[in-house]
């Protein structure tokens, strides 16, 4: 009869975390989709990916920081300091 008792105990407490896990998942699921959403932005998606030369070139360059070719120097210098900041280690 303790036998019993226990297993009967072993399942409610199983069935108990089982319903605590799909209440959780719920919220837990659209977060997760929410973040996903975000990390697929297409600024992630734009950039360079690849293909390098032996020696950089300006059109590389331009590639690699998303300006043009003739872009200016202001308008280089912005899209680098854009593109270390995303990229700097100590970023949160």
């Amino acid at each position: 009869a303790r036998s019993f008792i226990a297993v009967g105990l072993g399942v409610a407490a199983f069935a108990f975390a089982g319903r605590c896990v799909f209440q959780i998942w719920k919220p837990l699921e659209q977060v997760i989709t929410e973040t996903a959403k975000k990390i697929s932005t297409p600024s992630l998606s734009s950039y360079y990916k690849g293909g390098f030369e032996q020696k950089m070139s300006r059109r590389e360059a331009s590639l690699i920081l998303g300006v043009s070719p003739s872009a200016g120097k202001a308008k280089i210098r912005t899209a680098h300091r854009r593109i270390m900041i995303l990229n700097h280690p100590d970023k949160g």
